[in-house]
Protein backbone atom coordinates (compact mmCIF):
# COMPACT_ATOMS: atom_id res chain seq x y z
CA UNK A 1 0.00 0.00 0.00
CA UNK A 2 1.21 3.42 -1.10
CA UNK A 3 0.90 6.53 1.50
CA UNK A 4 -0.90 8.68 -0.91
CA UNK A 5 -3.17 8.57 -3.65
CA UNK A 6 -2.47 8.57 -7.95
CA UNK A 7 -4.25 11.89 -7.86
CA UNK A 8 -1.76 13.28 -4.97
CA UNK A 9 1.35 11.44 -6.83
CA UNK A 10 0.12 13.54 -9.87
CA UNK A 11 -0.40 16.80 -8.26
CA UNK A 12 2.99 16.69 -6.99
CA UNK A 13 4.51 16.91 -10.65
CA UNK A 14 2.37 20.03 -11.02
CA UNK A 15 3.55 21.85 -8.59
CA UNK A 16 6.90 20.78 -9.54
CA UNK A 17 6.39 21.83 -12.77
CA UNK A 18 4.91 25.33 -12.67
CA UNK A 19 7.67 26.02 -9.54
CA UNK A 20 10.55 25.14 -11.70
CA UNK A 21 9.79 25.94 -15.05
CA UNK A 22 11.66 26.62 -17.49
CA UNK A 23 14.25 25.13 -15.49
CA UNK A 24 13.28 21.66 -17.47
CA UNK A 25 14.77 22.90 -20.43
CA UNK A 26 18.22 23.63 -19.35
CA UNK A 27 17.80 20.34 -17.21
CA UNK A 28 17.42 19.01 -20.82
CA UNK A 29 19.74 20.69 -22.65
CA UNK A 30 22.40 19.51 -20.22
CA UNK A 31 21.34 16.09 -20.92
CA UNK A 32 21.21 16.38 -24.42
CA UNK A 33 25.09 18.23 -24.25
CA UNK A 34 26.11 14.87 -21.93
CA UNK A 35 25.57 12.73 -24.25
CA UNK A 36 26.49 14.23 -26.98
CA UNK A 37 30.17 15.49 -25.06
CA UNK A 38 30.40 11.56 -24.43
CA UNK A 39 30.01 10.53 -28.29
CA UNK A 40 32.23 13.56 -29.97
CA UNK A 41 34.89 13.87 -27.50
CA UNK A 42 35.16 11.36 -25.05
CA UNK A 43 37.99 12.37 -22.82
CA UNK A 44 36.86 16.04 -22.26
CA UNK A 45 33.11 14.64 -22.75
CA UNK A 46 33.48 12.19 -20.15
CA UNK A 47 34.10 14.85 -17.38
CA UNK A 48 31.34 16.62 -18.35
CA UNK A 49 29.16 13.97 -18.78
CA UNK A 50 29.73 13.04 -15.17
CA UNK A 51 29.29 16.63 -13.77
CA UNK A 52 25.89 16.96 -15.65
CA UNK A 53 24.66 13.44 -14.07
CA UNK A 54 25.76 14.31 -10.65
CA UNK A 55 24.17 17.85 -10.91
CA UNK A 56 21.14 15.54 -12.11
CA UNK A 57 20.66 13.71 -9.34
CA UNK A 58 21.64 16.64 -7.07
CA UNK A 59 19.00 18.29 -8.31
CA UNK A 60 16.32 15.06 -8.10
CA UNK A 61 17.54 14.81 -4.41
CA UNK A 62 16.62 18.45 -3.57
CA UNK A 63 14.61 19.86 -5.82
CA UNK A 64 12.00 16.99 -6.48
CA UNK A 65 12.53 14.83 -3.47
CA UNK A 66 13.19 16.77 -0.66
CA UNK A 67 10.84 19.90 -1.92
CA UNK A 68 7.89 17.88 -3.19
CA UNK A 69 7.72 14.45 -3.13
CA UNK A 70 8.33 14.26 0.93
CA UNK A 71 4.68 16.33 1.11
CA UNK A 72 3.12 13.22 0.49
CA UNK A 73 5.91 10.23 1.07
CA UNK A 74 7.87 10.22 4.07
CA UNK A 75 10.42 8.26 2.53
CA UNK A 76 10.93 10.73 -0.01
CA UNK A 77 13.63 11.97 2.61
CA UNK A 78 15.29 9.00 2.24
CA UNK A 79 15.27 9.24 -1.52
CA UNK A 80 16.89 12.03 -1.19
CA UNK A 81 19.87 11.12 1.00
CA UNK A 82 20.29 8.30 -1.47
CA UNK A 83 20.36 10.53 -4.46
CA UNK A 84 22.35 12.92 -3.05
CA UNK A 85 25.20 9.86 -2.55
CA UNK A 86 24.74 8.96 -5.86
CA UNK A 87 24.88 13.11 -6.97
CA UNK A 88 28.61 12.99 -4.75
CA UNK A 89 30.03 9.72 -5.98
CA UNK A 90 28.95 10.66 -9.48
CA UNK A 91 31.11 14.08 -8.86
CA UNK A 92 34.19 12.44 -7.52
CA UNK A 93 34.93 10.09 -10.54
CA UNK A 94 34.30 12.53 -12.45
CA UNK A 95 37.37 14.87 -10.09
CA UNK A 96 39.60 12.02 -10.19
CA UNK A 97 42.16 11.32 -12.88
CA UNK A 98 41.49 8.23 -13.32
CA UNK A 99 37.39 9.27 -14.64
CA UNK A 100 36.16 6.53 -16.32
CA UNK A 101 36.39 7.20 -20.20
CA UNK A 102 32.95 7.84 -22.23
CA UNK A 103 32.63 6.75 -25.63
CA UNK A 104 30.27 4.91 -27.85
CA UNK A 105 31.94 2.05 -29.80
CA UNK A 106 30.18 0.26 -32.04
CA UNK A 107 29.34 -2.89 -30.28
CA UNK A 108 25.89 -4.68 -28.71
CA UNK A 109 26.66 -3.43 -25.62
CA UNK A 110 27.21 0.14 -26.28
CA UNK A 111 24.44 0.59 -28.52
CA UNK A 112 22.16 -0.46 -26.01
CA UNK A 113 23.45 2.20 -23.65
CA UNK A 114 22.72 4.65 -26.22
CA UNK A 115 19.13 3.20 -26.96
CA UNK A 116 18.51 3.81 -23.29
CA UNK A 117 19.87 6.99 -23.18
CA UNK A 118 18.12 8.42 -25.59
CA UNK A 119 15.08 6.57 -24.64
CA UNK A 120 15.28 8.51 -21.34
CA UNK A 121 15.58 12.11 -22.84
CA UNK A 122 14.04 11.94 -26.00
CA UNK A 123 11.32 9.00 -26.11
CA UNK A 124 9.95 8.72 -22.30
CA UNK A 125 9.05 12.38 -22.57
CA UNK A 126 7.79 12.67 -25.38
CA UNK A 127 5.21 9.43 -25.34
CA UNK A 128 4.33 11.05 -21.94
CA UNK A 129 1.20 12.65 -23.88
CA UNK A 130 0.09 9.38 -25.53
CA UNK A 131 0.09 7.68 -22.32
CA UNK A 132 -2.45 10.40 -20.71
CA UNK A 133 -0.08 12.49 -19.05
CA UNK A 134 0.42 16.24 -20.35
CA UNK A 135 2.15 18.56 -19.01
CA UNK A 136 2.26 19.72 -16.14
CA UNK A 137 0.64 16.85 -14.69
CA UNK A 138 3.65 14.54 -16.30
CA UNK A 139 6.88 13.71 -15.39
CA UNK A 140 10.08 14.80 -17.66
CA UNK A 141 13.45 14.60 -18.20
CA UNK A 142 15.37 15.60 -14.80
CA UNK A 143 12.52 13.63 -12.46
CA UNK A 144 14.06 10.42 -11.36
CA UNK A 145 12.54 7.39 -13.73
CA UNK A 146 13.18 9.01 -17.29
CA UNK A 147 16.91 10.52 -15.80
CA UNK A 148 17.16 7.00 -14.54
CA UNK A 149 17.30 5.52 -17.90
CA UNK A 150 19.27 7.86 -19.18
CA UNK A 151 21.95 7.51 -16.29
CA UNK A 152 22.08 3.34 -17.17
CA UNK A 153 22.44 4.49 -20.65
CA UNK A 154 25.59 6.92 -20.19
CA UNK A 155 27.80 4.51 -17.72
CA UNK A 156 26.62 1.81 -20.22
CA UNK A 157 29.71 3.75 -22.42
CA UNK A 158 31.90 3.59 -19.79
CA UNK A 159 35.56 2.14 -20.69
CA UNK A 160 36.80 -1.12 -20.24
CA UNK A 161 33.50 -1.15 -18.80
CA UNK A 162 30.69 -0.21 -16.61
CA UNK A 163 31.43 1.29 -13.01
CA UNK A 164 29.68 -1.25 -10.96
CA UNK A 165 29.92 1.61 -8.04
CA UNK A 166 27.75 3.85 -9.73
CA UNK A 167 25.41 1.72 -11.23
CA UNK A 168 23.54 0.70 -8.16
CA UNK A 169 21.47 3.55 -6.93
CA UNK A 170 19.90 3.66 -10.38
CA UNK A 171 19.58 -0.31 -10.65
CA UNK A 172 17.47 -0.70 -7.02
CA UNK A 173 15.48 2.74 -8.73
CA UNK A 174 14.35 1.19 -11.51
CA UNK A 175 13.42 -1.79 -9.37
CA UNK A 176 11.15 0.47 -7.03
CA UNK A 177 9.80 2.18 -9.99
CA UNK A 178 7.76 -1.20 -11.19
CA UNK A 179 5.28 0.19 -8.07
CA UNK A 180 4.16 2.95 -9.96
CA UNK A 181 4.05 1.47 -13.10
CA UNK A 182 1.69 -1.32 -11.08
CA UNK A 183 -0.19 1.17 -8.65
CA UNK A 184 -0.17 4.80 -10.42
CA UNK A 185 -1.00 3.97 -13.81
CA UNK A 186 2.46 5.12 -14.74
CA UNK A 187 2.96 2.34 -17.69
CA UNK A 188 5.99 4.06 -19.43
CA UNK A 189 7.68 2.87 -16.14
CA UNK A 190 7.65 -0.52 -17.66
CA UNK A 191 10.45 0.39 -19.03
CA UNK A 192 12.34 0.66 -16.08
CA UNK A 193 11.88 -3.48 -15.91
CA UNK A 194 14.01 -3.92 -18.47
CA UNK A 195 16.45 -0.65 -16.97
CA UNK A 196 17.06 -2.91 -13.96
CA UNK A 197 17.31 -5.96 -15.53
CA UNK A 198 19.94 -4.17 -17.57
CA UNK A 199 21.90 -2.55 -14.73
CA UNK A 200 21.36 -6.03 -13.04
CA UNK A 201 23.44 -7.67 -15.87
CA UNK A 202 26.01 -4.91 -16.13
CA UNK A 203 26.99 -4.80 -12.72
CA UNK A 204 27.01 -8.82 -12.53
CA UNK A 205 28.93 -9.01 -15.86
CA UNK A 206 30.75 -6.15 -17.17
CA UNK A 207 31.84 -6.44 -20.48
CA UNK A 208 34.53 -4.87 -21.77
CA UNK A 209 33.87 -3.14 -25.13
CA UNK A 210 36.79 -3.79 -27.78
CA UNK A 211 35.52 -1.69 -30.80
CA UNK A 212 36.71 1.82 -32.01
CA UNK A 213 34.96 4.40 -30.41
CA UNK A 214 32.29 6.49 -32.61
CA UNK A 215 34.16 9.53 -34.33
CA UNK A 216 37.47 8.37 -33.49
CA UNK A 217 38.42 6.85 -36.76
CA UNK A 218 38.23 10.70 -38.38
CA UNK A 219 40.96 11.99 -35.92
CA UNK A 220 43.04 8.45 -36.20
CA UNK A 221 43.33 9.24 -40.17
CA UNK A 222 43.94 12.64 -39.24
CA UNK A 223 46.98 12.05 -37.30
CA UNK A 224 47.95 9.16 -39.91
CA UNK A 225 47.89 11.81 -42.16
CA UNK A 226 50.32 14.43 -40.61
CA UNK A 227 52.84 11.83 -39.64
Amino acid sequence: MLPFTTEQFFQVFVEYNRTVWPAQWLLWLAGAAALAGAIVRPRLGSRIALVVLACLWLWMAFAYHLAFFARINPLARVFAVVFAAEGLLLAWRAARRASPELALRRTPRDLTGLAFALFGLVVYPLLNSLFGHRFPAAPGFGLPCPTTLFTLGILTLGKPRADRLLLVVPTAWSMLGLSAALNLGVRLDLSLVVAAAWGVWLIARPAAPTGRPIGSRERSDRASARR
